[in-house]
């Protein structure tokens, strides 16, 4: 489909909240950027191969464009990182030093840098909006919606641990714990805040628009760096949206300070909600809050973005369908977790919907209007890395997204070896698959600051199983010896293979504990365990 001039937010707005969070302009081929694991998890090896060439050649970030912090995070950054680390499972031919460097995470570091001037205000909380050529423009307005704060210790920590760089997960760490220290005496936090002054500007408290990421990344942040603060915010947070924003298994639209009802609305966006709740194992009320949500899509062929649910019937100019993933997404999570045969039907109703109403001679077009089905010219870039992607993953349980950790690659880097595709995939809230054993790979110390690179390559042009000696800069000026890295990844079925090496050796690392063994498989902790 040709490049679209322009797309929204995929956060809707709240009524008369403004254009907070403002849209991600076209300028650095986002959709291919979005789309490239899709590729991949579809089996389309040559055509993810073809398209990191061609982003090789012609991403530049380098541009006089005002981006959406959170947009240009979720979509580039994440889509990168994750082809990035898929990169030698699609057959890329991978530099050497890879997971720990390459030209996809160089572009996934570049855009981020771009960001960070937006996080240089007194509250550690960013600008919504950042120039990619000159930061944070003098008039930015400091109001931000939470989720635009809140939705980045998922790829800016993926980042610091592959590149070394502390910065990025420091910045979405303190972004994420301003807006704890903010929340309202009862538990909840509101839609917008001012990012200078920590007031909340708009009070309205629930699971869904403005807000829904923030929480899917407490979750998801605990999951991926096993970070049992994170998980414990989140935990306190379920409990007052479930003392006050839970009635019936809808979760309403209430005033952050009071409880009172606000909005008795559901949003399409909050349909994450019953995925949310099956990754910490409260399984059951996920069900029931998912067939709530699936009898709107019966009602509709599609999920209205607001629906008034004492009314039972779409919002006024809220009743179009812009193939959101986000029920798709919970089915997929929910079905691993039951195997109930209820969310396959989900599955063929939303393709037979789509395809019956949606397909057009260019791609898959956004319902404007839910009651006639009348189409919009535009195809959003969620489509294809959300939608496509929670659809085939639902109906493909031996996707090797899907693995279980009975299989995995075992890869040298200048560290030490790196377990990597053994599965536990974090999905960003782009649905951007993140390997959390990845974050292993990289480690230094700051005073072994050598060039991994350059020593990579090094090793590779050596003949197999020749030895040789590496020089390091210390107060001792010791020499330390390593073996070709080549030996240990040649072993048939992904065996180590054992050598002698100095305790000190610069190749070697000290064998993962069984707690972090553990996390490639995505393990959930609650406060019980």
């Amino acid at each position: 489909m040709p490049a679209q001039q322009g797309w929204p937010t995929r956060r809707a707005l709240l009524p008369g909240s403004g254009p907070i969070c403002r849209p991600l302009k076209k300028s650095f081929s986002l959709t291919l950027i979005d789309a490239l694991d899709t590729l991949l998890i579809l089996g389309n090896v040559s055509e993810f191969q073809r398209v990191v060439n061609v982003l090789q050649e012609g991403v530049d970030f380098d541009i006089d464009v005002n981006a959406s912090v959170f947009e240009t995070n979720i979509r580039v950054v994440g889509g990168l990182l994750s082809a990035h680390l898929l990169s030698k499972k699609a057959g890329v031919e991978v530099e050497a030093g890879w997971p720990c460097s390459g030209p996809l995470l160089r572009m996934a570091e570049e855009a981020a840098r771009k960001l960070l001037p937006a996080f240089q205000t007194p509250t550690g909380m960013p600008y919504g909006t950042v120039n990619l050529l000159h930061g944070v423009n003098p008039g930015e307005t400091p109001v931000t919606c939470t989720a635009g704060i809140g939705t980045f210790i998922v790829e800016f920590a993926t980042l610091s641990h592959l590149t070394g760089d502390p910065v990025f997960e420091d910045v979405a760490r303190k972004a994420l714990k301003a807006l704890w220290k903010n929340r309202s005496d009862i538990g909840l936090v509101g839609n917008h805040i001012d990012v200078i002054t920590a007031k909340w500007v708009a009070q309205d408290a629930g699971i869904g628009a403005g807000v829904d990421s923030y929480f899917e990344y407490l979750v998801k942040g605990a999951i991926l760096l096993q970070d049992k603060e994170l998980m414990a915010m989140f935990l306190e947070y379920d409990k007052a949206i479930k003392n006050y924003t839970k009635f019936d298994d809808w979760y309403l639209w209430v005033q952050m300070y009071k409880g009172t009802v606000s909005m008795p609305v559901f949003q399409s966006l909050e349909a994450y909600w019953p995925g949310l709740q099956s990754l910490i194992g409260d399984v059951d009320n996920a069900m029931r809050t998912f067939l709530n949500y699936y009898t709107v899509w019966k009602q509709f062929g599609g999920l209205p973005e607001f629906y008034n649910i004492p009314q039972g019937y779409t919002v006024d100019k809220r009743e179009g369908y812009p193939l959101r993933p986000e029920l798709i997404e919970s089915a997929m999570y929910l079905y691993r977790a039951t195997r109930d045969p209820t969310l396959l039907e989900l599955g063929r109703d939303a393709v037979e919907s789509i395809e019956k109403i949606s397909k057009v001679d260019c791609g898959f077009a956004t319902i404007k209007d839910l009651r006639d089905h009348r189409l919009d010219n535009r195809m959003e870039s969620f489509f294809l890395a959300e939608t496509v992607k929670y659809l085939y993953l639902l109906f493909d349980p031996d996707n090797f997204i899907h693995n279980d950790g009975s299989v995995f690659d075992v890869v040298i880097t200048p560290y030490g070896e790196c377990v990597l595709n053994a599965g536990g995939y974090v999905f960003n809230t782009e649905a951007h698959p993140i390997d959390p054993a990845a974050l292993h790979c990289c480690r230094k110390r700051k005073e072994e600051q050598w060039e991994v690179e350059d020593l990579m390559r090094e090793f590779y042009s050596l003949k197999r199983n020749k030895k040789f000696t590496l020089k390091r800069a210390s107060d001792h000026g010791e020499e330390e010896s390593a073996k070709d890295p080549r030996d240990a990844s040649s072993e048939k079925g992904g065996e180590k293979r054992s050598s002698k090496k100095s305790s000190h050796s610069l190749l070697s690392c000290p064998s993962q504990s069984f707690n972090s063994k553990l996390a490639v498989l995505g393990q959930v902790f609650l406060d019980n365990t």
